[in-house]
């Protein structure tokens, strides 16, 4: 079980790290002002998966 517990944690942690890398390509798009709607698209649905996904697990479910 402690295993298990342990690899969820590493694929948080991974998913906290494209979250994050993501963030800094988008400031780096909008200061260069070449941000495409594609991108946007993208980064607003696995921005707010992640987002959600935070508020789900302090809601305690």
């Amino acid at each position: 079980m402690s295993e298990l517990i342990r690899r969820a944690g590493n694929l948080l942690r991974v998913k906290s790290l494209v979250t994050l890398t993501l963030t800094a390509v988008f400031a780096f798009l909008a200061v260069t002002g070449t941000v495409s709607q594609e991108f946007m698209t993208i980064y607003t649905m696995i921005v707010g998966f992640y987002f959600g996904t935070q508020a789900t697990k302090e809601g305690g479910a």
